[in-house]
């Protein structure tokens, strides 16, 4: 089922050629320095060939909510998933998003110097200034009310979020936020996952503080649970 992404209207980057991408469930917010729609949608399905293919040999690819073994003869977006989410201690899945944003990005930088692409809440960007990227929480107080500041020497960088309470990803907490920062959006997509699965309250802010410290890779965390928020490592909050 589709979801309007309402919140794409508050992405404000005037110095950048902004266009979407859909591709099946893959929905990309680009912004680049020149319209790359052909060229992104070509990456898009490269990379989607690849994880379609992978899952019709191996379907617990798909199905899988814990780790799987490695596999040094899967594509290299496989390969990252497998990986990212045996650090995470989730099903590989659960980095798609942060995955697709990354590779994707990866092939556009060798026609544009920036690149911001988001995809349902999980962004990767490489960016030669200050970028603030708005905190989407549902229907808490805190709600694109504050934001990341992004400086370009942090840059390429992955932000994800997860929420137990907004959007169809599978989730068993109930945070209304759970955002992750790794140099890997794949890393941080899992890892926003494993977070967001043991928060259920206001009261669980600090133990999925803790959860998320543990994660090898992951440089900062935004958790939000109502009015309530909690935050550890490289996160400079911003109210916007």
């Amino acid at each position: 089922m589709y979801e309007e992404r309402t919140y794409r209207n508050l992405v404000k980057t005037d110095d950048l050629v902004k266009f979407e991408v859909m591709v099946k469930e893959t929905d990309l917010l680009v912004q680049a320095e020149r319209d790359l729609s052909k060229e992104t949608r070509e990456s898009v399905l490269k990379y989607r060939q690849q994880i379609e293919a992978y899952i019709e040999t191996n379907p617990s690819f798909q199905r899988s909510l814990i780790p799987l073994r490695e596999d040094p003869y899967a594509p290299e977006i496989i390969r990252e998933m497998i990986r990212t989410s045996q650090l995470a201690d989730v099903g590989p899945m659960a980095a798609v998003a942060g995955a697709m944003a990354e590779v994707v990005s990866k092939d556009l930088l060798k026609l544009s110097k920036e690149v911001i692409i988001e995809n349902g809440g999980d962004i990767y960007l490489a960016t030669s200034k200050e970028r603030t990227v708005g905190i989407y929480a549902g229907n808490s107080p805190l709600s694109l009310k504050i934001g990341i500041v992004i400086r370009p020497e942090e840059t390429p960088l992955g932000v994800c979020t997860s929420s137990g309470t907004v959007g169809h990803s599978l989730s068993f907490g109930k945070a209304d936020a759970v955002c992750i920062l790794s140099k890997s959006a794949a890393l941080a997509d899992a890892a926003a996952t494993a977070v967001g699965n043991i928060v259920k309250e206001k009261k669980d802010i600090e133990m999925g503080l803790e959860r998320g410290k543990k994660i090898e890779g992951i440089l900062g965390i935004l958790i939000i649970v109502g009015e309530k928020m909690g935050v550890w490592g490289n996160v400079n909050l911003v109210r916007i």
